[in-house]
């Protein structure tokens, strides 16, 4: 138990070892000289059966099959079934449970602020880094990716483009994104933006060691893409939203190109650790329509959002070849996203600082040296709630044993599909694997009673920008897209957001209905847009005649009237530093409460 939980033994006499050495001249184990690049490249709600190389016929991606056969695979890498959680794994190298994501939404998809990143940790080890595109850990201090590590972050809000963080009517084409913490417009296709503007900084960081972190945010919906690229799939018999989806992947793969030609163009390529990697199972690759199923889903069960094989289990191409990690090999070692900082910390030679991380060091394996790795177990849940549940859509995994919900057991190397339920057959495993989940459960659920904080009245980040997407709500949709937004879905007013007010002093809280940017009235009607065979609809949006806005922080409240064409209300108070809960709404001519949509929290002065 103890190894899953703590750095290994390898990785600490790593860790002692590099503390005594300068991180950009040092010799590293493999005895090359210069330090490597780091490039992840990861994608969003592409499944593992999404990939021409791992056996899709339909979808195009030869830049990324060419990729397949210069890299090395970890054939059985497992990630949390859903974006943020498998993000937060992967940039701390802990369970997302223990660190506060275990959700997409509700306040429960931000990074809590005491969480070291791989991106710091290579920044302190003389790295520049640099991250483009999807960050879904936090879009206020301090979990934004600039407080995280990243020096340079272009980035897009919330957890996708369009969702309610994210800046008003963007829709992946000629949007504005946050270069920084700043919008900025950029022209062209939301993937062609990322994958250039990181072009632009190698090409920039070329002469130095650069981390840097390209996290589309396709294949996820909306599923908007180019026509050129849905023209590719147009006359296929398979689902409209395939089509799109699947342009969406080309698109990547284009791209994917690029970046590739543009490192080997550079002289860089041996001496960069190239990743590519996904975020969980497909979302729509694998679908039945009419009883009739389309797609590739490798003959696994379940898609995003399972515990089952399906849901989590995704590809993972890792190429450097000035160390002899090339060829096209395959380590089907049983391995993880937590994985990934205590290995690039080896193949690195750099400073790994003492942190409690879940992840293995597996570099042994990926260069050659062990066929095995030391794990006896490795888990994965689903907590799409405020709330994580013991066994909820759970997978513990050992070997090639997968233990789903606590009840049903498969083998896969016999059962890939996990039709055939071995639980009654292998009593002894079954307990050993409920065992472990229970001591696994009894650590992780220690970290579960204080919720991430949005903190307020900081120097690094005044005004704080609030949305519904971040507050905490049992048992209710929350308005997590800006289609919520226009269609005015109640927020329930007794949401809650958990903040901490840094500096004790004078306050200016403002509440709107539609995101400040867009210039609207608070009771403004907006025109929407039809659908394309290319782009999905925007919804008009709606009127909702609100006439009363009330603010509550702590026991501090005040109601004030909706005048005729305002485009916000604002409250101002004398708040003391420490943390605290927020509930804002609006109230309708009816007498019905509306939780706020957007809210802003700046700190005027001292207090008055």
């Amino acid at each position: 138990m103890k190894r899953i939980f703590f750095i290994t033994g390898f990785v600490l006499i790593s860790f002692l070892y590099s503390c005594n050495s300068t991180s950009k001249t040092k010799e590293n184990s493999n005895g090359i000289k210069k330090q490597p690049n780091v490039i992840i490249v990861i994608t969003d709600d592409q499944g593992y059966g999404d990939i021409g190389a791992l056996g899709n016929t339909i979808v195009k991606t030869p830049a990324i099959d060419n990729f397949h056969e210069e890299s090395v695979h970890l054939t059985d890498f497992h990630v949390a079934p859903t974006c943020a959680p498998t993000r937060s794994g992967l940039m701390t190298g802990r369970y997302a449970n223990r660190v506060g994501v275990w959700h997409t939404i509700g306040g429960v998809s931000i990074l809590r602020k005491n969480e070291i990143t791989i991106a710091q940790v290579f920044k302190d080890n003389g790295y520049d880094t640099a991250m483009f595109g999807k960050w879904h850990l936090g879009d206020t201090y301090p979990s934004r990716p600039q407080d995280k590590g990243f020096n340079y972050t272009l980035v897009h809000g919330g957890g996708g483009i369009s969702q309610t963080p994210d800046y008003w009517n963007n829709d992946y084409f000629d949007d504005t994104y946050f270069e920084n913490g700043k919008p900025k417009k950029y022209e062209g296709y939301c993937t062609d933006v990322w994958f250039g503007e990181a072009i632009k900084y190698i090409e920039e960081k070329k002469e130095e060691p650069f981390f840097c972190y390209i996290s589309a945010n396709a294949p996820h919906g909306p599923f908007n893409v180019p026509q050129e690229y849905y023209d590719k799939y147009k006359d296929l018999e398979i689902p409209d939203v395939q089509k799109k989806f699947y342009g969406m992947i080309t698109n990547i793969d284009d791209n994917f190109e690029k970046l590739e030609n543009k490192l080997k163009d550079l002289d860089l390529f041996d001496n960069t650790i190239f990743i590519f990697m996904t975020d969980n199972g497909t979302s729509v690759g694998y679908r039945g329509v009419d009883g009739v199923k389309y797609g590739f889903n490798a003959g696994m069960r379940g898609t995003k959002n399972s515990e089952y094989e399906g849901g989590h289990r995704v590809p993972f191409f890792i190429s450097y070849p000035n160390a002899n990690i090339k060829g096209g090999k395959d380590i089907s070692e049983l391995t993880a996203n937590l994985d990934v900082m205590p290995t690039l910390a080896t193949l690195c030679n750099i400073n790994l600082p003492e942190l409690n991380i879940d992840g293995s060091d597996v570099s042994s394996v990926v260069l050659g040296k062990k066929k095995s790795i030391n794990r006896d177990y490795l888990i994965t849940d689903s907590q799409r709630m405020q709330e994580p549940v013991k066994w909820h859509k759970s997978a513990v995994m050992s070997g090639k044993l997968r233990l789903v919900n606590g009840e049903e057991l498969y083998d896969i190397s016999t059962d890939p599909g996990q039709k055939n339920d071995l639980a009654a057959l292998k009593p002894e495993d079954l307990a050993k694997m409920r065992g472990y989940y229970n001591e696994w459960w009894t650590s992780v659920s220690s970290e579960f009673n204080q919720y991430p904080v949005i903190v307020v009245g900081s120097d690094k980040q005044n005004p704080v920008i609030v949305t519904c997407h971040d507050a905490h709500i049992s048992d209710a949709k929350i308005p997590y897209n800006q289609n919520h937004i226009r269609d005015g879905i109640k927020n329930p007013f007794s949401s809650e957001f958990t903040l901490e007010f840094e500096q004790d002093g004078f306050y200016e809280i403002t509440l709107s209905r539609w995101p400040f940017e867009s210039g609207l009235a608070i009771n403004d009607a907006v025109e929407g847009r039809e659908g394309t065979l290319t782009t999905n609809a925007i919804t008009d949006g709606q009127v909702m005649n609100l006439k009363k806005a009330t603010l509550k922080i702590g026991a501090w409240k005040q109601t004030q009237e909706v005048y005729k064409d305002a485009k916000f209300v604002v409250f101002k108070g004398n708040f003391s530093k420490g943390k605290t809960t927020m509930t804002a709404w609006f109230t309708n001519v009816e007498g019905v409460n509306w939780g706020a949509f957007y809210i802003s929290v700046k700190r005027m002065s001292t207090q008055q």
